[in-house]
């Protein structure tokens, strides 16, 4: 967790950083929710003791960080990142999912009103599930959960941005990410929820 916040505070520090002269717009945002895939319904052996430990499904409480840039009323880049905030279980080991992306982004003209306006996103990034190692003793020798998961991935999502004052807002969004070879979970293509707040630079 501690590499989690040591990110978001750089983050955050070089967007403040950013001039609106560079960019018309700058978001900043932190969200809560949730991330979804099934579980494989699998069971290993993962301490070599003879007890079979499940996997299991992916859910829990997520946060959500990311900021934006719009560079024009209908185009721009943004980067997000999501992290479970409690560790799970999963083949007997503790662990922890995280999700990130570097986006396009597109703002329909039509759609957009001084109180509202919403978010097309794609991009690419990555998942990792990070397991606790500490738990891990030299007899791991079966199951994923025996070592740390990297993966690339396609992310897509849908947000909106609802102004509560000229800079503030809320924003619920809709990600979906189709993480490759992500075998750990039934589908690959897990799916976060959230509801965020957060602040808009050089908005007039």
């Amino acid at each position: 967790m501690r590499s989690i916040f040591r990110t978001l505070v750089l983050i955050t520090a070089l967007s403040l950083a950013m001039k609106p002269a560079r960019a018309q717009l700058v978001d900043i945002y932190l969200g809560v929710g949730s991330a979804h895939d099934g579980s494989t319904h699998q069971q290993f052996d993962t301490f070599g003791d003879g007890v079979l430990h499940p996997t299991t499904s992916l859910g829990g409480v997520f946060g959500d960080f990311g900021m934006g840039a719009m560079f024009s009323k209908q185009f721009g880049a943004a980067f997000d990142i999501g992290w479970r905030f409690k560790q799970g279980t999963y083949g007997g080991v503790s662990y922890r999912p995280l999700f990130y992306s570097f986006d396009g982004v597109f703002q329909p003209r039509r759609l957009t009103t001084k109180r509202f306006a919403p978010e097309l996103r794609a991009g690419i990034g990555g998942a990792a599930l990070h397991f606790a190692s500490d738990q891990l003793p030299q007899g791991c020798v079966n199951g994923p959960a025996c070592q740390n998961s990297d993966h690339f991935q396609v992310h897509f999502a849908i947000a909106g941005r609802i102004y509560l004052t000229d800079h503030l807002f809320v924003r619920p969004a809709i990600d979906a990410h189709w993480v490759h070879q992500f075998t750990e979970f039934a589908t690959g293509f897990p799916v976060q929820y959230s509801v965020g707040i957060g602040y808009s630079l050089g908005r007039e």
